[in-house]
């Protein structure tokens, strides 16, 4: 009986081993004695390099394609249903920002009067996504589809320019607020600037061309004294980085304009306020606090002046907006290139009533019968600037434009709207 242990070992010691290495090297020889046969064995190596590199390629582009939230026959049929026109010469407009305050307001007025349109928006975190969320189900409502996305994502915005033949763009998306830049630089660059571009290339690289129309701000006054703004005045002494990337922004577009044929409407808001308002305004907060019980903090110049704001209602800016778009023009480009100039225009969107601040808190005092505690501070370096007052001469001549909403009338409205959707009830406002 052979034991486990000699199993591990041939009969004959070392004469085995010998001859099955004598095979072996007797096998290389035969395969590599030539030059030729070499070749081709490096050349099959090669072809399965390739081959798997090509796979792992392959691979790596369908994950990504099918991890994308965007896609599909279903996400197309939505896409197209959301876009078509109910009335005879209806536009059709992409909208970005479109769960934002103005981009709700205005894709309301736009499907309200037949019109076709998608909206996108990144659902950013900058104030409570859950009204985004909110003003979104609203649009759903009404038959609009609000693709969640970035304008910084050309492949989902070439899918779209694809799908669609938008006559019109509605640029909202952006990252708004002055201060919030000295946390996060880089996210008014990231979205104010290079996602600009990136929409601007699809725009004119699509064929046809839509025509854009775009929010701008009253910020790119910036430093100036001279009241009120004209759109003639001087914009190149921002007081922010904000206001910074929405003068760029226009210098942006009046290259887009000059090279490619784009139809561009620059729109400069001061201060818009009303239902759905963003979080971050003081109208907004200064309601929040009065009604929690806490105190306020109003800014003053630093020569005690009190601050100015000219503030807009919501429903006179999506006036401005739509009376924009169907005066926009049409571009003159196709594939990209430039047939012949096409229309170039920046307008002031305002009330041109300013209200200091202190007004403004009194006016919310009344409307929510409590009384503000008010902390008064002077105004840090912060970018804010003492006041904003619009010129809408230029507004009213060419659009029509003409707000009818005075500061009064506008914060009773929001303040219904804030008790409503917050669940505030008037006596018991402080125990919400």
């Amino acid at each position: 009986m052979r034991t486990a242990t000699e199993d591990l070992f041939p009969s004959t010691p070392g004469k085995v081993k010998i001859e099955r290495t004598h095979a072996i090297n007797r096998q290389f020889h035969r395969c590599f004695a030539s030059t030729s046969t070499m070749f081709l064995w490096a050349l099959v190596l090669l072809a399965l390099t390739a081959f798997y590199l090509s796979f792992q390629s392959f691979m790596d582009s369908s994950t990504r394609y099918f991890s994308t939230p965007w896609g599909g026959l279903h996400w197309e049929k939505q896409v197209r249903a959301s876009c078509q026109t109910r009335r005879p010469g209806g536009l059709t407009v992409l909208v970005t920002g479109a769960a934002g305050f103005v981009g709700t307001h205005v894709s309301l007025a736009l499907k309200k009067r037949g019109d076709g349109l998608v909206g996108l928006d990144n659902f950013n975190s900058y104030y409570d996504p859950s009204l985004k969320k909110a003003r979104k189900a609203i649009l759903a409502r009404h038959g609009m589809f609000v693709i969640e996305g970035d304008i910084n994502d050309a492949r989902l915005l070439a899918k779209l320019f694809d799908i669609v033949a938008f006559t019109h763009v509605m640029h909202l998306a952006a990252q708004a607020g002055v201060r919030y830049a000295i946390e996060n630089p880089a996210s008014y660059v990231q979205s104010n600037v290079a996602g600009l571009v990136t929409l601007l290339e699809a725009c004119r690289s699509a064929n046809p061309q839509p025509s854009v129309v775009w929010a701008s701000s009253s910020s790119v006054y910036g430093l100036n004294e001279k009241v009120p703004f004209s759109e003639l005045d001087r914009t190149d002494r921002p007081a922010s980085l904000y206001a910074a990337t929405k003068k760029a922004g226009e210098e942006i577009t009046h290259t887009y304009n000059h090279i490619y044929g784009l139809s561009i409407t620059g729109l400069r808001f001061f201060t818009v306020y009303g239902p759905w308002g963003r979080p971050d305004m003081a109208y907004f907060s200064f309601t929040r606090n009065i009604l929690q019980g806490k105190r306020i903090t109003v800014y003053r110049g630093k020569d005690h002046t009190d601050l100015a704001r000219d503030f807009t209602y919501i429903d006179d800016i999506v006036k401005g907006c739509v009376a924009s778009l169907d005066t926009s023009g049409k571009s003159t480009g196709s594939g990209g290139k430039k047939k012949g100039p096409a229309p170039y225009r920046i307008f002031n969107l305002g009330n041109t009533s300013p209200v200091t601040v202190p007004d403004l808190v009194g006016i919310l005092e009344k409307h929510l019968k409590v009384k503000a505690k008010r902390n008064v501070v002077e105004m840090p370096g912060n970018g804010d600037v003492p006041f904003t007052h619009a010129n809408i001469s230029l507004a009213q001549k060419e659009l029509g434009y003409k707000p009818t909403t005075d500061l009064q009338t506008g914060l009773k409205k929001f303040v219904k709207w804030y008790q409503s959707y917050y669940g505030y009830h008037r006596g018991k406002a402080a125990l919400n």
